[in-house]
Formats: C-alpha cells, sequence, structure tokens
C-alpha cells in the first residue's frame, strides 16, 4: 500500500526576502523550538545566507531543511503500457520506469491498484491505494510487448527527491513531466506544461499501519502549507487559479493522463 498527495507549484515568481522571511516565521510557529530538525531550518532560514528564490527554489530550500538530507537527482523515463485484446476483456495497465539518473539506468514495474474507499477513506486527506514495484531487466519493455501490451504514452519525468524519515518513510519529488515527439527520444523531450511542477509525498503502508503513515504524511504537509497546497491525487482544490490547467493534464488518480 502507498499513502499519497500531490500538488502543483509554480517555478515563475520570485519570493524576495520579505516573501522568504514571511515563510520562515510561519514554519517556526508551526513547529515551534522543540522541534529536532529545527537547526536545519535555523541555517536555512539565516538572514546572511537569504536570496531571491522562485518557489521551486524556495521548496528545495525548505525541503532540504525538514529532512536534513541531501536531495536526489530524478531522470526518470516512464513508459504506460496497456493491454491488449489477447490478455481478457477486463483491460490493465502498468508502468515501466527507466531510471537515468543512476550511471547505469535500472528498471523498475509499477502497478498502481485502487484507492481505500469508505467513510473513513472520504474523512483522511491523503490517498491510500495499493501499489506493487518489482524491479526488472533491461529486456522488460521487449517482454511486456511479446505477451500483448501496447504503448499508450511516455514521459520524461525530471527533477529531484528527498527521502528520509519522519514517523514514515516519506518521499517527497518534484518534477517536470516532458513529451517526446520521436518514439523514446529522451534527449529530445520538451516540458508538458512549461513552468510547472507536479510535487507529490508518498509513503509505504500496510493494512495494520496505515493509520499511523496517513498521520505522519498529514504531519508533514502542514509544514509546507504556507508555499504549497497538496491533496489527495485527482482533487484541485487549494491549486492556485493560474496552475488549474496544469493540474487538469498533471494531476489524476491514475498518475498523468494520455497524450
Amino acid at each position: 500500500m502507498e499513502c499519497v498527495v500531490q500538488g502543483i507549484i509554480e517555478t515563475q515568481g520570485y519570493l524576495g526576502w520579505e516573501g522568504w522571511r514571511s515563510l520562515g516565521a510561519q514554519l517556526f510557529q508551526r513547529i515551534g523550538d522543540a522541534e529536532e530538525h529545527s537547526i536545519h531550518l535555523l541555517s536555512v532560514f539565516d538572514s546572511s545566507k537569504a536570496i531571491f528564490r522562485n518557489h521551486v527554489e524556495a521548496l528545495e530550500v525548505l525541503l532540504q531543511g525538514l529532512s536534513g538530507v541531501p536531495k536526489e537527482r530524478v531522470r526518470v523515463h516512464e513508459l504506460c503500457l496497456k493491454s491488449g485484446p489477447n490478455l481478457g476483456v477486463v483491460p490493465s495497465e502498468v508502468r515501466l520506469l527507466c531510471d537515468l539518473a543512476q550511471p547505469t539506468p535500472s528498471w523498475t514495474i509499477r502497478h498502481v491498484g485502487g484507492a481505500m474507499r469508505g467513510a473513513g477513506a472520504e474523512q483522511i486527506s491523503v490517498l491510500v491505494r495499493t501499489v506493487v514495484e518489482s524491479k526488472a531487466s533491461k529486456n522488460v519493455l521487449h517482454y511486456f510487448y511479446t505477451i500483448g501490451y501496447k504503448l499508450d504514452h511516455e514521459l520524461l519525468k525530471i527533477g529531484f527527491a528527498f527521502r528520509f524519515q519522519r514517523g514514515a518513510q516519506i518521499t517527497v519529488t518534484v518534477t517536470s513531466a516532458n513529451k517526446m515527439a520521436k518514439l523514446h527520444a529522451t534527449d529530445e523531450a520538451v516540458p508538458v506544461t512549461p513552468g510547472i511542477q507536479l510535487v507529490e509525498i508518498t509513503a509505504p503502508a500496510a493494512a495494520d499501519n496505515y493509520n499511523d503513515v496517513v498521520s505522519a504524511v498529514t504531519a508533514f504537509c502542514e509544514y509546507l502549507a504556507p508555499l504549497l497546497h497538496l491533496s489527495k491525487p485527482g482533487n484541485s482544490t487549494g491549486i492556485v487559479p493560474t496552475a488549474g490547467a496544469a493540474a487538469a493534464s498533471l494531476m489524476s488518480s491514475g498518475g498523468v493522463k494520455t497524450l
């Protein structure tokens, strides 16, 4: 299982010193002096280090201070495959992820199942869904083609990520979605929505601990509230109006929509 929230952030526009100071004041009001990561935040918001930052840069520095870990580079080639008629009347979808940020590209098979439903699911602000992942060899795409899957669309996701422990194993990714005019031409990818990036917070969970994980993710989202609106995938409530079109094209319960 996986707990997830998403949001949209714009790269345009600068906070300036006053905006940066206001963000810091709101954040420290939420955290308090006893927070174990306060020392990182103090260095982040030190006036001697403050510069004019756009929203994505500010989010990166804020995440660095909250997590206390270095960021990881993200460059993932994502291929969405859908089953052919020979595989049955019930359609299925699988995503193949090729991590291009590593010296030797690695492949992962990812299947996102249904979300948790019911009154309890409606009352929480985090989406809980089933997810299955498995490492694979470089021949995995050929294998799926052979058994009857077809390529629906592909994207190149570029950005950064932070992975840290904070009540749960939390991963925050900030990425831009890029499309390719030619098949698999990742070097020629161009942004789908220039100036807009997708922020996703995920944490693994199980049937016996998802309530604790939901609480941990919700608490962490509160720290980002001054800078970013986060909600369940597919729920664009709270996103700034100028990002509405990007939200419609980038956020859905199944991930990125077909290009």
